[in-house]
């Protein structure tokens, strides 16, 4: 029976953050599963160009060709989940983002069938990034939706405490995998059998994750809001036109609200995992840390990001996201400007190592402080009736802005900094700074009323 002439029970607080939170977890699990591979594995085994900068650039950029997909997926995603419901969108994004995962680890590689394994790679990623288009947005909705008054930015966190789980997970199995296999000359980064199969096993992994996501999400029903979106007439035929039409200004906010956390993110994993592990002799010079010991210690700075993600939420409910957000922002520029400070090679390896352990420790806080209350933040810019396509778009717009070409642009400016990182450091303090105008640009949302904001109903225009 539908929705419409029957009263939805409510979700149990345990159902929704386990729904918002397992499956956030899965998708980025997913989603790091390949960030690592194409630092370690892809140049190698898809894009043997013969010169290693060319080859890591090159899997970079099919690496952020997954984030030209997820708009795309936004749309869709956000239509169906504006006009017919949150749940089936969930399930539906889980599963495309499963199967592709589990695919790439099927792949034969350049060896096998030449620059079709590249090809191939491109397709599956960019099925990734459709996916994750529509996840984050469900995810965060289940959870806001659903949240008691004076909570919604806590709640809002619980989808977002899923990106760093999933690195979590995602590296400790690359770790076990790298651990278990033999190490000829004990301290090579990558072993013979890492590269011709271990590589493979976190991907097929994702598997066993999405059947247990699946199990908890289907037992999802409709959040009370939007139900009464859908009773009073204002569900649209056609979310994206009434969002372009009537809010493109919070489309714009939202997007540059976003901008500075994800090259924060993006920089702290693609880029620092390059940075770090790249030896002194390389074309562009690096730290030299072998793989395992540079992961252990960004896994040691994720923990921090978690911690951070959950502290937020509560701070922001408290005092607002924008005032919070200005204030983490303004730390974002600050650090962006202290990259020769922490990431320069000393004498005493040890020194250096105190010192970048400290940036990852400083760089995943800032992340989980802003991270979090980005779950509450962008959802309440838009009313229920386009709240999954409003929300969807400009996190995922911002994706490419700040996630698609960050890793590129890192590279490119390494490179020309001759191994210094400084003009890095650089690149995230400008975009911290079109944030922060863009949040003194924006007003204060912590006491939009979700269930009263439903939207133009069936009898306004677009």
């Amino acid at each position: 029976m539908s929705s419409v002439a029957t009263t939805a029970p409510a979700n149990p607080r345990s159902r929704v953050i386990t729904a918002s939170l397992v499956g956030t977890t899965i998708e980025f699990y997913d989603f790091y599963a390949y960030a690592t591979a194409a630092v370690l594995v892809f140049p190698t085994l898809f894009f043997p160009t013969g010169d290693d900068t060319t080859a890591l650039l090159s899997s970079f950029a099919v690496f952020g060709a997954a984030m030209v997909a997820r708009p795309i997926g936004a749309i869709v995603f956000g239509h169906f989940g504006d006009r017919f419901g949150r749940k089936a969108t969930l399930v539906a994004s889980l599963l495309t983002m499963g199967i592709a995962t589990f695919l790439i680890g099927c792949l034969p590689t350049y060896q096998g069938i030449g620059w079709w394994a590249a090809f191939l790679l491109l397709i599956l990623r960019l099925a990734q990034g459709f996916a994750l288009g529509g996840e984050w947005s469900g995810a965060a909705l289940v959870a806001t939706e659903n949240a008691p008054a004076g909570k919604r930015a806590w709640y809002g966190t619980f989808p977002q405490l899923g990106a760093p789980i999933g690195f979590i997970i995602a590296n400790a199995v690359f770790l076990t995998i790298n651990f278990a296999l033999p190490h000829p000359d004990g301290t090579a980064q990558r072993s013979a059998e890492f590269l011709a199969w271990g590589w493979r096993v976190p991907f097929w992994f994702s598997a066993v994750m999405v059947i247990i996501g699946l199990w908890v999400r289907l037992k999802l029903v409709e959040s009370e809001t939007f139900v009464k979106a859908e009773r009073s007439g204002a569900i649209r035929r056609f979310p994206l036109g009434g969002v372009l039409r009537r809010h493109w200004w919070h489309l714009i906010l939202g997007t540059f609200i976003m901008l500075a956390t994800y090259v924060l993110f993006y920089l702290m994993t693609s880029f620092t995992l390059s940075y770090g592990t790249a030896k002194t002799t390389a074309a562009v010079p690096g730290l030299g840390f072998a793989y395992t010991d540079f992961v252990i210690m960004q896994i040691i700075g994720v923990v921090f990001f978690g911690v951070f993600t959950l502290l937020s939420g509560p701070i922001a409910d408290a005092i607002g996201r924008r005032r919070l957000l200005l204030w983490v922002t303004a730390a974002i520029v600050v650090f962006g400007l202290t990259f020769n400070v922490f990431l320069l090679p000393y004498a005493d390896p040890k020194f250096t190592g105190a010192l970048v352990q400290a940036f990852l420790i400083f760089g995943f806080m800032l992340m989980g402080a802003t991270f979090g209350p980005m779950g509450a933040v962008l959802p309440e810019l838009f009313p229920t009736n386009v709240r999954y396509t409003g929300s969807a778009i400009s996190y995922n717009v911002s994706s490419i802005l700040g996630a698609a070409v960050a890793p590129l642009i890192a590279v490119g400016l390494w490179s020309a900094a001759g191994g210094q990182p400084w003009l890095v450091g650089i690149y995230l303090a400008g975009s911290g700074i079109l944030t922060f105008i863009a949040l003194l640009l924006s007003k204060e949302t912590k006491d939009v009323d979700y269930s009263g904001d439903l939207g133009v109903g069936v009898t306004g225009s677009l």
